[in-house]
């Protein structure tokens, strides 16, 4: 991302914000950035730093051409460190290694910034240390810290940060990227619908288990519409084999979901919302099975099995009462 303006489609009241502040040059010496998983965390803090230190600024926006740009982009540059976990954690030593850096005079200017990713990852050893840093803020020093669960986060740490809170990415935006990432379009609606994190929608396409998940739910699709004898049997043989604890099983019960909401986009001629794109001729087949009341009432029943599976009543009573809706 080179510009806040690239930035502003994804997260734009977090960007208007960051802007208004670089403008009127009233920047906080501490940011708490946080949000989902590709929500664009990095991004903005990366950008963030840039902004920061180009000396050739246009607006709000850096350069990209100054040497402060280039090495910031190249990760080179020595007044903007950035940290990560060393394994599973962020470690006392690492914050006190970074403390002992900014003792320093810097190379180009006082002017300092740090980033730490994962924040919530911090031992408490290395979160209290921090705390002591962020109580002592030098002017030309900037803290980001970006993380996707800031209830982990001290609240003393929180107080002592300007928090940038991200929205979750809309389905529309989360398709898009997934088909700059070359996951096929029909997949890409179907991934986007299902989950708002980036990472976890990415994951989706080379997740073995779901792509069965999926052709499980068309074959039981099928089984209702020509086979209803061996329903029951399909539910307990096939569907709660794969569909083995609570997550996946709710899972399951979210692609029926979408099932039959495109059911009813069909019945009232909305095809262009459709999510299982790649299955519309068997989508049609169902459209003459199953009546837009049918498809209200089924619904209907899947949410109230949502319910259940939450509250663990049995998974399988839970799928053969649903099967047995599904046939009326």
């Amino acid at each position: 991302m080179k510009s806040w303006t690239d930035l502003a489609y994804k997260q734009p009241v977090a960007v208007e914000m960051l802007k208004q502040m670089l403008i009127r040059n009233r920047t906080a010496h501490a940011y708490l950035i946080h949000g989902d998983s590709g929500a664009g965390k990095e991004e903005i803090g990366h950008l963030l730093a840039k902004s920061l230190f180009c000396k050739e600024r246009v607006g709000e926006n850096p350069c990209e051409k100054c040497k402060d740009c280039l090495r910031i982009n190249s990760g080179n540059h020595p007044d903007v460190h950035w940290i990560k976990p060393d394994g599973s954690s962020i470690k006392k030593e690492q914050i006190a290694h970074l403390q002992k850096e900014f003792t320093y005079t810097g190379l180009e200017s006082n002017q300092k910034a740090y980033l730490i990713s994962q924040a919530d990852q911090m031992t408490m050893n290395a979160a209290n240390r921090l705390l002591k840093f962020l109580e002592e803020p030098n002017r030309q020093t900037t803290a980001i810290l970006m993380t996707e669960n800031s209830q982990n986060i001290l609240d003393t740490i929180k107080s002592r940060c300007q928090v940038i809170a991200l929205k979750p990415l809309s389905p529309l935006i989360i398709q898009q990227e997934l088909e700059a990432s070359d996951v096929i379009a029909d997949n890409a609606r179907l991934f986007a619908v299902l989950t708002n994190n980036l990472e976890a929608a990415k994951a989706l396409d080379q997740d073995e288990w779901f792509a069965q998940a999926r052709k499980l739910v068309v074959q039981l699709i099928s089984t209702l519409q020509t086979k209803q004898d061996e329903t029951l049997w399909f539910i307990q043989k096939q569907w709660m084999d794969h569909f083995s604890n609570r997550d996946q099983l709710e899972m399951g019960l979210d692609l029926l979901m979408y099932w039959f909401k495109d059911l009813i986009y069909l019945h009232i001629d909305q095809q262009a919302a459709i999510v299982f794109r790649a299955y519309l001729s068997e989508l049609e087949k169902g459209r003459w099975v199953w009546s837009r009341k049918d498809t209200t009432e089924i619904l209907y029943a899947i949410m109230e099995a949502k319910r259940h599976i939450a509250q663990n009543v049995h998974p399988t009573l839970v799928m053969e009462q649903l099967t047995l809706q599904m046939q009326r």
